[in-house]
């Protein structure tokens, strides 16, 4: 089953906007797009419904050294 994920979105003067529920295929079309960066907070109940960076969270973080080998240093 799907989780539904939420992410912030960098907004106006400092203020970041919730975007979301999106499906994990969703989210990993974003984040092969460029669009969910390693520091963009996210959220689902995998999570335990605390924001976290998406960094923290493997599967995530495989997927964008996959998609974007030049920017990684490992």
């Amino acid at each position: 089953m799907d989780a539904e994920w939420y992410y912030l979105k960098k907004g106006w003067i400092r203020k970041r906007k919730r975007v979301g529920p999106i499906t994990e295929i969703v989210l990993l079309g974003l984040i092969d797009a460029g669009k969910i960066e390693p520091q963009t907070l996210l959220q689902s109940g995998k999570t335990k419904g605390k924001w976290v960076p998406m960094e923290t969270i493997d599967a995530a973080m495989k997927r964008w050294k996959a998609s974007h080998p030049e920017e990684t240093s490992d």
